[in-house]
């Protein structure tokens, strides 16, 4: 196949090229457009407007994975218009692009904050009514309602031309991890190696992982197998608490984990106070350190035909910490 992926030159743009590049033939879509080991050729942002001459040149493409967009910033969320102009507007761009193009297969890379920002039940799953909290998530809920509003009759049923004719992919996975990633694991990982003790072990909680392997292979089969379209979660199949990870973590290094059970309506009390006083550890940050977040991945997996994912949550983790 003929696939031109946009943020090529991302973390997962990168990883995607590795896993696909042996089969098929690829091409990038970027603000910087140097030459990339795996990749054909990758064009501007301009070369896909429709009045521009080198749109005439482009290939024939098969399928469009659009990955290019404003990552989740918790240190920065001023700047709310950077995010609508990124990850709404250059997806409403390129997925007009698709609908004139002679591409099947398009793959949208959204994300569970889209959904929701803290998960209700036990876990998250795709018949959620979105309530996004925060630029990141509000832009990338508006790119998937621009994409349905496309793909919709005036009726407010999908057109039936276009489910026979093209497959569109809403893929929204959970934090995504691997090696040469720099995310939040990362952070946690140098709290562990400096020997600091982790306090929270009272609470025990959950989440949800996405390892880059197994988000590679999903993508490989929603390019090559015949699937519905339609919104997809995705993650690893077990969730881990953040105890598990610190484990994992000091297996890793070869060190004895330090965790300390402090008492939780202490701990809870002192996060209180920290909202009052303007400190780091706040009611607001513990919630996010110790709050559940399980991602369902059972209807991607059903939509593929597996009973499992092919790397183990744990594996996928040690896998990322032995790269730190």
């Amino acid at each position: 196949m003929n696939i031109l992926i946009t943020g090529v030159h991302g973390f997962v743009g990168s990883n995607l090229v590795v896993a696909l590049k042996r089969h098929h033939s690829l091409y990038g879509l970027d603000i910087v457009v140097p030459k990339k080991e795996g990749v054909v050729k990758t064009f501007a942002w301009k070369d896909i407007e429709t009045t521009s001459f080198p749109m005439q040149q482009l290939p024939k493409f098969d399928a469009i994975i659009h990955l290019a967009g404003k990552a989740h910033d918790t240190k920065n969320q001023s700047a709310s218009q950077v995010y609508f102009d990124i990850n709404t507007g250059l997806t409403q761009k390129i997925f007009d692009f698709f609908l004139e193009s002679s591409a099947k297969k398009f793959i949208f890379f959204s994300s569970v904050k889209a959904a929701a920002d803290s998960v209700v039940g036990d876990m998250l799953t795709e018949d959620v009514i979105p309530t996004p909290v925060g630029p990141y998530g509000e832009s990338k809920i508006a790119a998937e309602e621009y994409i349905l509003s496309k793909l919709r009759s005036e009726h407010g049923e999908l057109k039936v031309a276009m489910q026979r004719d093209k497959q569109v992919y809403i893929l929204r996975p959970c934090m995504i991890h691997g090696p040469g990633n720099k995310g939040n694991l990362n952070l946690l990982y140098n709290v562990v190696k400096k020997g600091i003790p982790w306090p929270l072990g009272d609470f025990e909680n959950k989440r949800s992982f996405t390892s880059i392997d197994n988000l590679c292979y999903v993508v490989e089969g929603l390019l090559t197998k015949d699937v519905a379209s339609g919104i997809y979660h995705m993650g690893d199949d077990e969730a881990l608490s953040t105890n598990e990870l610190i484990a994992l973590m000091c297996e890793a290094m070869g060190k004895e984990p330090h965790i300390w059970k402090m008492n939780r309506k202490m701990m809870e009390g002192c996060a209180g106070l920290g909202t009052l006083l303007h400190l780091p550890l706040n009611t607001e940050r513990l919630r996010k350190l110790t709050e559940n977040y399980v991602v369902s991945n059972e209807k991607i997996k059903s939509a593929l035909g597996i009973d499992r994912m092919p790397v183990r949550a744990a594996d996928g983790i040690m896998k990322t910490i032995r790269s730190f």
